[in-house]
């Protein structure tokens, strides 16, 4: 599958950026197709080795859906502000962003889910433990719901990087006018 991006000056080639941005990135919107309907959710991710990894209950609409058709899409995006300009057509957004295409698997490596496992912890909780986190922990966690706690990984077949960075100057900020701006 051979993905282009349109605006291909906004296209993203650089790995050490684009390695930047999915450390810093919150947020992955897992897409999957649900009986010909699509099925999007946000949930926590880390970038590591090539791989995107989640993790979620190891039952539910997710996992079903998995079960039945691996293929999925990942998409994160961050939005830097707006980007103001005297004509509305033109007015724009700083963002950057990453989809990704590929096949979920279930991680069954304990070593690689509990590795996974202390690479979110270290990204959303940094410092937070003082002890890292133990395979028996990863391998007999359940949630509040009871449910045990699967890791999984989508190596990406396509991935592909988009940014626009905006001028700085002409972010908008409350209280800006065009006004303003027709001087510039």
């Amino acid at each position: 599958m051979e993905t282009k991006i349109r605006m291909v000056n906004r296209t993203c080639t650089d790995e050490g950026q684009i390695n930047k941005f999915l450390r810093g990135a919150q947020t992955v919107f897992l897409g999957l197709v649900d009986n010909n309907m699509p099925y999007v959710i946000p949930l926590n991710f880390v970038f590591a080795n090539g791989n995107f990894y989640i993790h979620g209950a190891n039952e539910g609409r997710k996992i079903n859906i998995l079960n039945t058709n691996a293929n999925a899409c990942l998409t994160i995006s961050e939005i830097y502000g707006t980007i103001a300009d005297p004509i509305p057509a033109n007015t724009d957004t700083a963002y950057m962003s990453v989809i990704a295409n590929g096949k979920i698997e279930i991680v069954t490596d304990l070593n690689e889910a509990t590795v996974a496992m202390q690479e979110m912890l270290d990204k959303y909780v940094p410092n937070y433990y003082k002890v890292p986190l133990s395979k028996a922990h990863v391998d007999k966690y359940l949630s509040s719901l009871g449910s045990k706690t699967v890791v999984l990984k989508l190596k990406p077949i396509t991935m592909t990087a988009k940014e626009h960075k905006g001028e700085e100057q002409m972010k908008f900020y409350p209280g800006r006018s065009v006004s303003q701006d027709l001087t510039r």
